[in-house]
């Protein structure tokens, strides 16, 4: 009498298990694209396959994808952050200055760095929720700003980094992952959590999809959106200390353009650009495949400035395809 139970509670977690993954893959359709790419790549190119080669794919995308959970948050909540990129670069060179110049320890040196991060993401924030800035100039400024500010205090010359404390956080590895892609790994949990299980998620998705009506149901919209750019500051901070480590220097030109390739990420990873849309995981996959076509072009000995203009097709692409499927559902 029970077997016939026992046979037929199981055949229905299978049925839950398998229509579990078609909904998976049909709400991630990057990992398609990834999985497509990836093979393309191992066809063209034999030095991709190495383990040596796929770890630096990981931790070059660790750095562009830990950018672009913080491009999630803002985008989600119908913003955009075009100064992360030159967030990076002010943030190592505060990094490298406080451990060289000042002697500061490595720790204390790396809390300032985010802090730093932390400080331009309020200054974006207040400029947006207070001034009234749309986001995108407030952004700008802050961009040109940060970068600026980099190459007074350096004079555009970098700052060699020789501590040792501080390398594994670049180049060290955990067994055989390299560190930066498990710091990824680790925000990336994170970030799906506050996402999906608190209530500061649930705000973000609801200020981005309709501000006036989470306003009226008791939503301090101009907090939650503040809070979205210090978050990506401050791991656009967490890039920049990343990057000093991997480089062994302060870069004035870290990051430089970064904020492009988070955006991208962050687009073709399904994040709406008029906000409460998207899933945090499909961000994670969106920059891997840009790491992954970056790479393989890189392999195949692909003119950067040829590489810029696919790049750039693709977030058009992307971006286009949003637009469409966001006019579509508004039809019906």
């Amino acid at each position: 009498m029970n077997q016939p139970k026992a046979q037929e509670a199981g055949a229905e977690a299978q049925v839950s298990f398998i229509r579990g993954i078609r909904n998976f893959l049909s709400e991630y359709v990057i990992i398609y694209a990834v999985v497509a790419l990836f093979i393309i790549l191992a066809i063209t190119s034999k030095a991709f396959l190495s383990l040596d080669n796929i770890m630096n794919v990981l931790r070059q995308s660790s750095m562009i994808a830990i950018m672009a959970a913080g491009a999630f948050f803002i985008m989600v909540g119908d913003g955009i952050d075009i100064s992360v990129g030159s967030i990076v670069g002010l943030s190592g060179i505060v990094f490298s200055i406080a451990m060289v110049n000042w002697h500061i320890s490595p720790i204390i040196a790396f809390i300032m760095c985010i802090l730093t991060g932390a400080l331009a993401g309020a200054v974006n924030g207040w400029m947006v929720t207070k001034m009234g800035l749309p986001p995108f100039i407030a952004t700008l400024g802050m961009m040109s700003v940060a970068r600026g500010l980099t190459y007074v205090v350096t004079n555009a010359y970098p700052i060699a980094v020789t501590i040792k404390d501080i390398e594994w956080l670049g180049r060290g590895y955990l067994w055989i992952i390299p560190w930066p892609v498990v710091i990824m790994i680790v925000v990336f949990v994170i970030a799906h959590f506050v996402s999906q299980k608190t209530r500061f998620g649930r705000f973000v998705y609801a200020a981005g999809g309709n501000a006036e009506a989470a306003y009226l149901s008791g939503i301090k919209v101009s907090k939650v959106k503040a809070a979205n750019y210090v978050i990506a500051g401050s791991l656009a901070a967490l890039s920049g200390s990343i990057l000093v480590s991997r480089l062994a220097s302060g870069q004035p030109n870290g990051g430089l353009n970064w904020e492009f390739e988070a955006i991208t990420a962050t687009v073709i990873g399904g994040v709406s650009i008029t906000g409460g849309k998207g899933k945090v995981f499909g961000v994670l996959m969106g920059a891997i495949l840009i790491g992954l076509l970056t790479n393989g072009m890189t392999l195949l000995n692909v003119s950067s400035y040829y590489q810029q203009m696919i790049k750039g097709v693709v977030l058009v692409f992307a971006i286009g395809l949003d637009v469409y499927k966001t006019k579509r559902q508004n039809k019906v």
